[in-house]
């Protein structure tokens, strides 16, 4: 009996190895970093944890989520990401400027990207289907849509012969905005007025200028310069009457009259997915670039009637969200 009872005590200690060493594991962490503020990120991260528990990982629990914020001061960037990697973290997430910094800085840690921008271009991906190297994302096309939202405020003011531009000059897509601007104006016949800012300082005069040459409308460019200073520039555009229109709903929900482009929300949730498979064990470079599928227009109406417009009811019939 005694023989016997060792025997199976051996059998039950032996069964709880692997257990032990399971619960001693460490647990993973993931840096989320963005080049904006916690202020216009936390939509961000409660849609990248709904990804990640959907992907089987809850924050607190089997994962560590360490997040940084560089407060619209790009050259903080790299310490940021250095501090990642020195934790370190097993999976970066971030946007256009944290994915860039983080892709030259490091080989080995996974980095999943949300960007608005061609990864290839940008020197991320080899390719969106076998993007190889040690990252992948998601892309929500800022650029692409341009000519969308151009027309969008066409169909707004249709009487109006001049629209401007508003662009960062160091946004990493700005070219092919322009390329595509223009080719949208000749499209509607109507001169587009391009004013470039790159600090908040050449704001007052990029606005003087685009006041002064008559435009009816404003399309606010692409970019983290501009998402961080969404609420200045819509304060901006009322206090001239100016119709605008910016890349995600975030522009609208600060004010700008309109806002069309793909769901931050979505695309940081499908992150979250991202994020908990390459914790699982794939590796980032067998995982395909995923496409924004997901698009909203949202249509400020307590703008529309400080300014004294009425929106087409073809227009707000359309819109997928009208903030009153």
């Amino acid at each position: 009996m005694t023989t016997r009872r060792a025997f199976i005590g051996m059998l039950g200690g032996a069964a709880a190895w692997p257990l032990a060493a399971r619960a001693q594991q460490p647990v993973p962490v993931i840096g989320f970093l963005r080049s904006t503020s916690l202020a216009d990120s936390t939509g961000f991260v409660t849609a990248f944890r709904q990804g990640l528990e959907e992907a089987g990982f809850v924050e607190g629990k089997n994962v560590t989520i360490e997040y940084r914020w560089a407060e619209n001061q790009p050259d903080r960037l790299p310490a940021l990401v250095a501090d990642l990697i020195r934790r370190p973290a097993a999976v970066i997430v971030g946007n256009t400027p944290v994915a860039l910094v983080a892709k030259a800085a490091t080989a080995a840690i996974p980095i999943v990207f949300v960007v608005g921008g061609d990864p290839i271009r940008l020197g991320l991906v080899a390719s969106l289907n076998r993007p190889g190297g040690n990252a992948t994302g998601v892309v929500f096309t800022t650029t692409d849509l341009s000519a969308k939202r151009l027309g969008l405020l066409h169909e707004l003011v249709p009487k109006a012969a001049v629209m401007a531009a508003l662009l960062d000059p160091n946004a990493p897509e700005i070219e092919t905005e322009l390329r595509d601007l223009e080719a949208a104006g000749r499209a509607i016949g109507r001169q587009i007025l391009f004013v470039k800012a790159a600090d908040e300082r050449d704001f007052a005069a990029s606005f003087g200028t685009i006041v002064q040459a008559g435009a009816g409308g404003l399309l606010l460019g692409s970019g983290a310069f501009f998402f961080g200073r969404r609420r200045q520039l819509a304060t901006m555009a009322a206090r001239h009457a100016l119709p605008a229109i910016g890349a995600t709903r975030n522009f609208a929900e600060a004010g700008s009259l309109m806002s069309y482009g793909a769901s931050f929300s979505d695309a940081y949730r499908r992150a979250g997915h991202y994020a908990g498979r390459i914790l699982k064990g794939e590796k980032p470079g067998d995982l395909p670039v995923e496409l924004a599928s997901k698009f909203e227009l949202v249509i400020n109406l307590a703008t529309a009637k400080g300014m004294g417009l009425d929106i087409p009811l073809m227009l707000l019939a359309r819109a997928d969200e009208v903030i009153e």
